[in-house]
């Protein structure tokens, strides 16, 4: 997913680029443009709040394996907290990713907002 979400993105930075350069792209119609582009966002998003949920659990678990470790006297509660610690750093990393990408995403809609003449955007540099 990774590498989808950071090549989808490359390339609408390239098309953006494009069209602020040459103000409008051959055969490019940018309110399919727009819908497309939301249509990637909303996809991403959905995977975004999937990997959130599952983040928020193994981070629940670790928190219960960690209360295990501190209640018993045992090996295997700290085996566990170890096992969940090592899959949830990836997990928090993945989320990471797909959070910034989406960010940078509304980032572009702005901008074809903005190349299509929109009067009212919410881009922070039009402040």
């Amino acid at each position: 997913m990774e590498k989808r979400i950071k090549s989808y993105r490359r390339y609408m930075d390239n098309l953006i680029e494009k069209l602020q350069q040459d103000g409008k792209l051959q055969d490019m119609d940018i309110e399919a443009l727009k819908k497309e582009h939301l249509t990637q966002i909303s996809f991403f998003c959905h995977e975004r709040l999937v990997h959130l949920i599952v983040t928020i659990v193994f981070a629940l678990l670790e928190m219960l394996s960690l209360m295990l470790v501190v209640l018993s006297a045992e090996i295997y509660p700290m085996l566990l907290t170890v096992v969940i610690l090592i899959l949830l750093v990836p997990y928090i990393r993945h989320y990471y990713i797909l959070e910034n990408e989406v960010q940078k995403m509304y980032g572009q809609y702005d901008k074809l907002n903005e190349l299509q003449g929109c009067s009212y955007c919410f881009n922070e540099d039009a402040k």
